[in-house]
């Protein structure tokens, strides 16, 4: 699940590079830090209502954008892309996993039948 924090984080990010200003520039706007802009931007610090206000007035949006949940294409696809080579890896791990079972099922008949191993 995400934080409130991390959603604040991503939200920063994406709103300040579609206006195509420099965390320097978006810092300065709002009248903070570059340095606590950047600890906001990576989900380490929680701005109060004070500086939450002034990052969306420096932005052009209103402070609940901030917080908001949608999903860009972009992320849409990144999301996608997550999914899919998660499901990809616990499918080659669950193929491993079988045929390594068979393996180890085909060793251990060999063993106990040693007759059988002759004959071919």
């Amino acid at each position: 699940m995400t934080s409130v924090k991390e959603i604040l984080a991503q939200n920063l990010k994406e709103n300040r590079r579609k206006l195509g200003i420099t965390q320097p520039e978006l810092a300065e706007r709002a009248g903070m830090s570059t340095q606590y802009l950047a600890m906001i931007e990576i989900a380490r610090k929680f701005p109060t209502a004070d500086i939450l206000e002034r990052l969306a007035a420096a932005l052009g949006i209103n402070p609940h954008e901030l917080f908001s949940v949608s999903v860009s294409p972009e992320r849409a696809m990144e999301q996608m892309q997550q999914a899919i080579l998660d499901n990809m890896e616990q499918a080659m791990e669950h193929a491993l996993d079988k045929a390594i079972e068979k393996r180890h099922v085909d060793i251990h008949s060999l063993s106990e039948n040693p007759r059988k191993n002759n004959m071919k």
